[in-house]
């Protein structure tokens, strides 16, 4: 059985297209995200970052791993259906939390974020991956985008610093270099959104966000799960987040006592 909030035609288009709607999946905790993301915006955490350059209008804030410390996200991560649509989309019996991440696009922001695959960032690897990315703000001109099928790619796309645009990683040949979706004309996935209502992708889907340039801020909450089969692995860099004194070895699952299970079967 799965939740109602999942269709056998959501689990399809997620393992097909690597990215599906799933409609008010927080719809009943956007009161309690929106004061984590005042909190976790009056309070920075040691990953915050401004990401944009001088003379650039507007603020694009993110930051990440605070579940530990801002209460109103633990309490969303652990009593909503996220882990157990989580689990139906991957085909997962079990899900564990990876990270919490929130960015914030205040009104007049132009600048994107950049096409990219969060994949080649973190160090871990599965079939069994989804995040879901959930506004707090009515979306259409400022909402994210998704390729369909990037998921299935054969190389993944080279992971860059979003400031600086430098690689992040040291062998660029290991990785395709990031594509103009638009001008290349790739089938890209977006939708209007209600507050609540979350986009679930993989972590190797391509994808990126439009600037928002609306009178509204544009705040969302992201939520990184893993399943079953998701291992970690090596990484020639430093990762993002980079979770320090880890001592996981490659090829382990992750350690459950930082990365709780939410969802058993």
């Amino acid at each position: 059985m799965t939740h109602p909030l999942v269709t056998q035609q959501n689990i399809d288009d997620f393992q097909r297209d690597g990215v599906v709607l799933i409609k008010g999946l927080f719809k009943d905790h956007v009161d309690t995200l929106a004061a984590g993301i005042e909190r976790n915006m009056a309070e920075p955490g040691p990953y915050a970052a401004e990401n944009l350059k001088a003379g650039e209008g507007g603020r694009f804030f993110d930051d990440y791993c605070n579940w530990q410390r801002i209460p109103e996200f633990e309490e969303v991560i652990r009593t909503s259906p996220a882990a157990e649509v989580a689990a139906d989309l991957m085909g997962s019996q079990a899900v564990q939390l990876f990270h919490d991440h929130i960015l914030v696009k205040e009104p007049g922001t132009s600048k994107p974020t950049p096409w990219h695959q969060d994949g080649p960032y973190y160090f871990v690897e599965g079939r069994q991956t989804v995040s879901f990315w959930s506004p707090l703000d009515p979306v259409t001109k400022a909402s994210l985008r998704c390729v369909a099928g990037s998921h299935l790619w054969p190389r993944p796309v080279l992971p860059t610093r979003w400031l600086s645009e430098e690689n992040f990683y040291p062998d660029a040949d290991a990785y395709m270099p990031v594509p103009d979706p638009d001008a290349e004309g790739m089938e890209i996935r977006e939708w209007p959104m209600e507050p609540g209502d979350a986009v679930a992708f993989h972590y190797s889907t391509l994808h990126g966000a439009r600037g928002n340039e609306t009178t509204q801020r544009r705040r969302a909450f992201s939520l990184r799960l893993v399943g079953d089969d998701a291992r970690y692995v090596e990484r020639p860099g430093r990762t993002s987040p980079p979770f320090p004194g880890h001592d996981m070895q490659a090829g382990q699952k992750l350690r459950e006592d930082w990365f709780p299970v939410l969802f058993n079967r």
